[in-house]
């Protein structure tokens, strides 16, 4: 009972004291602040009234502005804790009565980290196939863990709907991403430092609702995305109705006997409008200094109209997050789309090169799982090779594990050899066909003709011939929604399917 009124007296601390001084709900009891940074606590009380912040044996002192708002700044600190933090109104050295007081008890020092996207990353630790042997032991008070609410806004919110940090439990642990959890899991682990993940996740959401809306109509290439939500918000009322009548007809079929009524599926206009996911769960975030951010989506934007933008969507996007948290160009680790489907479609196939694209942004790595999906569930329950993949980017790009291997094998271009072509690889030592051949190669001619090709390892490179194809010029590796790839190097992580065409 007395955690619960700790805690209850950092989500509502207007009901702490008179003056209702208040903090946002990022700064609750056990959260984790970014080690080597600044800071920041920021909240609101009455205008014009000092605030002041004891931090660590440090205090600093500011006034609030004409808006009500204040935001301070203490000292960058090493990895430790638990420590407490007290902000107050009031003079900093007078007393505490009638001026208001937040204490936030239990927190820590080291990294943070967000993890963003739809619903693979959103996935529970709960419902994860390697959850019965690891979540009963998912006890570590060095690991802190924070669920953002679904919510989706027009505008920039200041603050977010969440009931705020908890240590890692095996009752905390069970709704949180599997994803991040693992990831937190082995970054505490090898790293001996404190790590506190901020779960801010939507499932069944495109990446433009993530975006900020002014940037993405700084491109002109999305500009008809920025246009999109005004239509979406003119054709709000009007899918509202469509609804309640599509209800209705049920209903009446139902009550009559019949069988159900079929009616087209409507995009939830809420949280896939351009910026309302941004507005309502990463913008509050923003002041939070964190390490870095895991990223997990993409399924939503794989249909013909949507995926040739990806690329400049997600670049949008985390150049702009970077430029909207202001603490340089942090790491931004993500997941390539694993395989789904087994038709022969490409539309999967085609939104994994565009992420592949997205590699040429600065400190950014992306994990490959076509060996670990399932391709009759869009929602793989293998989850904790995910969260290793992308917890070896960060030793290695974030961490400084300068001989660690943390991508699998990377295409880097292709030469023809008479009748054969060569595809050469980056991060490729050790490489291998798992089962002798390698599979779901395809070549193409001038004419752009895929063939089937037969494919073997030499070296560190792969030679493809086809007998349909003479001479090729073009190869391609995996290029289907559900293929069946078994190219990986010496580490074991698997080669991204790619194609050598522009």
């Amino acid at each position: 009972m007395k955690l619960r009124s700790l805690i209850l007296g950092v989500l509502m601390p207007s009901a702490v004291l008179p003056a209702q001084i208040s903090v946002s709900r990022v700064l609750s009891d056990h959260m984790v602040v970014q080690r080597d940074l600044p800071v920041h606590v920021w909240g609101d009380a009455p205008v014009g009234q000092e605030v002041s912040v004891t931090f660590r044996g440090e205090t600093v002192t500011g006034n609030t502005n004409a808006l009500g708002h204040f935001s301070l700044y203490l000292k960058p600190g090493a990895p430790g804790g638990p420590f407490e933090m007290s902000i107050r109104g009031g003079n900093a050295g007078g007393s505490a009565a009638g001026a208001g007081e937040v204490v936030i008890h239990d927190i820590l020092v080291g990294d943070v980290w967000i993890a963003s996207g739809q619903s693979n990353m959103e996935f529970p630790l709960s419902r994860a196939a390697s959850a019965p042997p690891d979540l009963p032991h998912a006890d570590n008070p060095r690991i802190r863990l924070m669920i953002v609410d679904k919510k989706a806004a027009d505008y920039a919110e200041n603050d977010l709907p969440t009931k705020g940090w908890a240590a890692s439990t095996p009752e905390t642990a069970k709704d949180f991403s599997a994803v991040a959890w693992y990831f937190a899991r082995e970054i505490e682990a090898r790293e001996h430092v404190p790590v506190g993940v901020v779960d801010s996740t939507w499932g069944g959401t495109v990446a433009e609702a993530w975006v900020r809306l002014t940037a993405l109509g700084e491109d002109a290439a999305l500009n008809p995305l920025f246009a999109s939500r005004g239509k979406m918000l003119d054709h709000a009322v009007d899918t509202e109705n469509e609804l309640k009548d599509e209800q209705r007809q049920k209903d009446e079929a139902k009550a009559a006997g019949k069988p159900m009524p079929n009616f087209p599926w409507h995009p939830p206009l809420a949280s896939w409008g351009p910026g309302n996911l941004w507005n309502g769960m990463i913008a509050p975030l923003a002041p939070l200094p964190i390490r870095g951010v895991i990223w997990y989506q993409g399924e939503s934007n794989s249909a013909l109209e949507r995926w040739p933008l990806y690329d400049r969507i997600m670049r949008t996007l985390i150049e702009d997050w970077r430029r909207q948290w202001g603490v340089g160009a942090f790491p931004f680790l993500y997941v390539q789309i694993s395989n789904f489907k087994s038709t022969p479609l490409e539309d999967w196939a085609s939104l994994r090169q565009q992420q592949v694209k997205t590699l040429g942004l600065r400190n950014t790595a992306m994990a490959v799982t076509i060996d670990i999906g399932n391709p009759d569930d869009v929602h793989p329950t293998d989850k904790s090779d995910v969260g290793h993949r992308l917890a070896l980017a960060a030793r290695a790009l974030t961490y400084g594990e300068r001989d660690l291997e943390y991508s699998g094998p990377m295409f880097r271009q292709a030469t023809t050899e008479g009748g054969s072509i060569r595809a050469w690889f980056d991060h490729a030592g050790g490489l291998i066909a798992k089962g002798g051949t390698v599979t779901s190669v395809e070549v193409a001619g001038a004419d752009g003709k895929f063939a089937s090709a037969t494919a073997k390892v030499e070296g560190e490179t792969v030679v493809a011939t086809s007998p349909e194809v003479p001479n090729p010029v073009a190869i391609r590796y995996g290029w289907s929604n559900s293929p069946q790839c078994n190219l990986f190097n010496g580490e074991g992580l698997p080669a991204s399917p790619f194609t050598s065409v522009k």
